[in-house]
Order: C-alpha cells, then structure tokens, then sequence
C-alpha cells in the first residue's frame, strides 16, 4: 500500500521479480525487502533501484573470539539441574536458531542500514539484537555480548539511530567504523529516556479481557514521537482475541529526558502507523483531515501474542480529535497472508 501515488511516476512492471518471493516482502519507506536464504536484497520499485545485504548467517562478532555463556541451576524438588543464559540472553545465545526472523529493517543512509534480528523459537518471544551493516557488504556487525531486548522500533533521526524498547526505553545508539573493514559497527549504546514504569497490561477481576501494547517511532516535524497502541483484548481459554485499538502520542523531550503526552500530531499531519515502516505526511496534501493515525493488523513472525475474532482484516484509522476507529479503505485481506505494509515512494 502507498499512503499516495498521484504525483509518482509509473513503477517498473514486477515480472523480474521471482513470483515465490513476492508473498514475503516487507517495506523500509520506499524499499520492499525479499528475504532470501543468502541474504535479503531491496527494490526500489519506483526507481528500478537494488540494494543487497548479507545473509544472517553471516555475522562479524565482536569480540571476535565470543562464546554462550550457561549456568546450571538446581531444580527445585529434584536432583537435576537445567542450563540457563548467563548473565542474561545474547546474540550467542538466540543465533544458534535455525530460523532468524527480521523484525526490524531500516535503510539509514547509503552506508548503514540497521536490524532488528530475533530468533523464531517458540521460546523466544520477540527478544531481538541490534545488527548494522554497510549495504552491499559482506557481514553484518553484532555486540556478542550485549543484553537482547523487546527491541519494538527504530528510526533514523539527526544523523543517530534511535530505538524504542518495549519499556518505552528510547535508546541511542552509537556507530563507528571498524578499524580493519571500514564497515559501520555499534560503539555504544545510551539510554537517553526512561519509560514510564505506571503501564501495564490490566486484567478485570473476572478475567474475561486484558491488554495488550505495542509502539511505534515516528519523526514529525523535526520532532521524535512515540505512538502506544493499546489492543484490547478478550480472554477465550488460553487464547486471547483481538478487539478495539486505543492510541496515545508522546513527544521525545531530549532535554529533559522524558515523554511528554501529545494531544495531536502536530499541524495538518497524519500518521500511517505500521511494524516494518511508519511515516507523518502532510494531510491536506492529501484532501484528508489531520490527527489521524492509520494502522494496520502487523504481527511479527516471532511475536504472535493474540489471535483475531474475524478471518479478514483491513486498514484502521484512529481520529485523535473524537477517539473512534473506523474503516479507512474499502478493501480486505486474510490475516494469514502476509503482513500488509506501508511504501511510501517518495522517501
């Protein structure tokens, strides 16, 4: 989907692109991304334009020389023991999983682009680390033994890569040349603000609904938001069941190293909200009203928290101004296709 194409020129026709791959695509603003088990590769299909990363099974360590690291805790009752990740679950520990899933790509500039890379074990949730590279490079580059998190987005904002953790942590993350390649590695990674520890997922008394949150980073206006997505949730058994979406938006306040709760996106903007990409656009640009988020149904491969009341699903949009969500487009697709995702071709 493109949140617009009118002024956009005709994109190449997609018969070079190999049918088996088409249903796997993701978006990185105006890139669609095709996995492929050497690598993935990016198109730009507006300008006919390829970019190629490195597989993920080719990962520079640094320290070159890491190991996982285990621990062996007693079981209680028992005259046995378990292994468990020591100090705490890193890239050495989730790499080892047959099947890596990319959470997160984003194309910073023409010599970095930045992942967020998990394992799909059944075990892992959405525990994810932090890899860059430089395109067309033959490796990407991994702190071996940095702390894997509920990374949830990232955006390139004033020349850094910011990330927003599940806590709402948002974090800075330094890149340096390595000495001997030249190619982008991570040097340091900050915290500049601390989430807000008062959300938590509720639960009634009787147990018959809870919630669930996921959030985004979006740049407006020279200014680094936040958007919480609060999914309200209903309790069948063991599964829950999506319902109703509810948004707040927040405000990096860098200064004072906090959010600060925002009551619109700012001056004639609207948000089209999603995992692999997001971006604010000029509403009246677009004959539509501002203080409208768009949002769609994006589920990681490794982070299936809920399942859903209906079959098909579509396009959600959220009116800041009234609070109600309705139906944005008159089309629908089946959850179990792949994820729908935003291209935005004039990035």
């Amino acid at each position: 989907m493109a949140a617009a194409r009118a002024t956009q020129s005709q994109p190449p026709s997609w018969a070079d692109i190999p049918q088996d791959l088409a249903v796997q695509t993701a978006a990185c603003g105006r890139w669609l991304v095709f996995p492929l088990d050497d690598g993935c590769f990016l198109v730009d299909p507006f300008a006919g334009a390829t970019v190629t990363l490195p597989a993920l099974s080719r990962v520079r360590l640094r320290p070159p020389n890491a190991v996982a690291r285990y621990v062996k805790v007693a079981v209680a009752g028992q005259d046995a023991h378990v292994d468990m990740f020591y100090p705490h679950t890193t890239w050495m520990h989730i790499r080892s999983s047959e099947k890596m899933a990319i959470n997160k790509l984003l194309l910073c500039s023409p010599n970095l682009a930045a992942a967020f890379v998990g394992s799909t074990l059944a075990n892992a949730g959405r525990t994810s680390q932090i890899l860059v590279c430089q395109p067309g490079a033959s490796s990407w580059s991994v702190r071996a033994y940095d702390k894997c998190r509920l990374f949830e987005d990232m955006a390139f904002y004033q020349g850094k890569l910011c990330v927003l953790a599940d806590d709402e942590n948002l974090l800075v993350v330094d890149i340096s040349q390595d000495p001997g390649t030249g190619d982008p590695q991570i040097s340091r990674i900050g915290k500049v603000i601390k989430g807000n520890p008062s959300w938590y997922p509720t639960q009634i008394p009787d147990g018959v609904t809870t919630d669930k949150k996921k959030v985004y980073l979006v740049e407006s206006r020279g200014a680094l938001m936040m958007v919480r997505r609060k999914i309200c949730c209903r309790v069948a058994g063991k599964t829950l069941v999506a319902g109703q979406s509810e948004f707040e938006v927040f405000t990096a306040d860098l200064e004072h190293s906090r959010w600060v709760n925002a009551t619109t996106l700012g001056d004639d903007q609207m948000v089209f909200l999603g995992r692999p990409c997001s971006r604010v656009v000029p509403a009246s640009q677009y004959g539509m009203p501002a203080d409208q988020i768009f949002f769609l149904d994006d589920v990681l491969e490794n982070g299936k928290e809920y399942a859903y009341e209906e079959e098909i699903t579509s396009v959600g949009v959220y009116d800041m101004r009234g609070g109600e969500v309705t139906s944005a487009v008159p089309m629908a697709w089946k959850h179990e296709m792949s994820p729908a995702t935003w291209l935005f071709p004039w990035d």
